[in-house]
């Protein structure tokens, strides 16, 4: 999905020791239905309406959606358009409001109108649009109370898009595909264990590979969400990326001294606060190259560089070529 980080930005661990923290988050879930979508569309979600019903006692589920054929683009708080194409997972991991659309112009239309009310007997299927080319989607909820998907916290972005290589995340993709075609009963009401099984893995596998670029998340990323100190001190920046963060403002805002917190993060994420922001800065900054159509200079603005002069220099220093020139070669895949 990403470029690498370049080996200055992180020494670390086997890629097995962030499966291995992921396989031990608690997930609970089931692919729930399908939309048969047709240019123009554009439909509105607003998943804490159905997180009752999907997850009893649940305020808000983990969102996924699968481009099973076709491209459509998500766009959830900041308005921002994420693209997505056959094969890409589209994932909002606090369950936040959002909207799906086509490349063609539409109204949009709550999704409560267009799905039956639970609970389900029969598979739901979404079919919406103007009768043009044809887009479909699989979509899923998991549910979990682990840290990684405390809304509180946002330690990941609204919403997502992962391109899958070729290997397990691809594959379990496919699967859930053929699943939710074959399936004619809802997972929640299937006695079938894979119907549960998949969603987790295919979200497993798909958080993998978004978290292998950010910074320490194969050694300590994930351990530092149940810190204290550090869970307030990313929340911080993770909530406030552009903002002209120094030590002392970050040690004051989380109500411990600088060598406090410096230690905390050395320890742990290996690496000073200040050099985490700015590779959580590239990280943030690949994926809006990646999967929107932001300027290059809206981005270095979002990721907290004053001009873009300065962003592609940074940009250059860890991936050995210009923000654009990036985006160009990505595009090409």
């Amino acid at each position: 999905m990403n470029a690498q980080l370049s080996t200055e930005a992180g020494r670390a661990a086997p890629p097995a020791l962030l499966r291995s923290a992921l396989e031990g988050l608690h997930l609970e879930g089931a692919i729930f239905f399908r939309s048969e979508l047709s240019e123009p569309f554009a439909f509105e979600s607003t998943p804490a309406a159905l997180a009752e019903a999907l997850h009893p006692g649940a305020q808000r589920v983990i969102i996924f959606h699968i481009v099973a054929r076709g491209s459509c683009w998500v766009a959830s708080g900041d308005g921002d358009r994420l693209w997505a194409r056959e094969g890409d997972v589209i994932v909002l991991p606090y369950g936040d409001q959002h909207t799906i659309g086509g490349v063609a112009a539409a109204p949009r239309v709550p999704i409560t109108s267009l799905l039956e009310p639970p609970p389900w007997t029969d598979f739901p299927l979404v079919r919406h649009g103007g009768g043009g080319e044809r887009v479909e989607l699989v979509c899923g909820y998991l549910y979990s109370d682990d840290p990684l998907f405390d809304p509180g916290l946002r330690a990941l972005p609204a919403a997502f898009v992962v391109r899958p290589p070729d290997g397990p995340t691809a594959g379990w993709v496919r699967a859930s595909i053929a699943y939710a075609l074959a399936e004619s009963r809802p997972s929640i009401l299937s006695a079938d264990p894979v119907s549960t099984r998949l969603p987790e893995l295919v979200l497993i596998e798909v958080l993998r590979l978004h978290l292998a670029d950010a910074p320490a998340a194969n050694h300590g990323w994930i351990a530092a969400l149940h810190d204290p100190l550090l869970a307030s001190a990313l929340s911080l920046l993770h909530g406030d990326p552009a903002r002209k963060w120094t030590v002392t403002d970050l040690a004051v805002a989380t109500a411990v001294s600088r060598s406090v917190l410096d230690e905390r993060f050395r320890r742990v994420l290996d690496r000073s606060p200040i050099r985490y922001l700015t590779e959580w800065r590239m990280h943030l900054a690949q994926e809006l190259l990646t999967t929107s159509e932001i300027g290059v200079g809206a981005i270095s603005r979002r990721v907290g560089y004053d001009s873009e002069e300065a962003f592609s220099r940074a940009f250059k220093r860890v991936h050995g070529t210009s923000p654009s020139h990036w985006r160009t070669e990505r595009s090409r895949r």
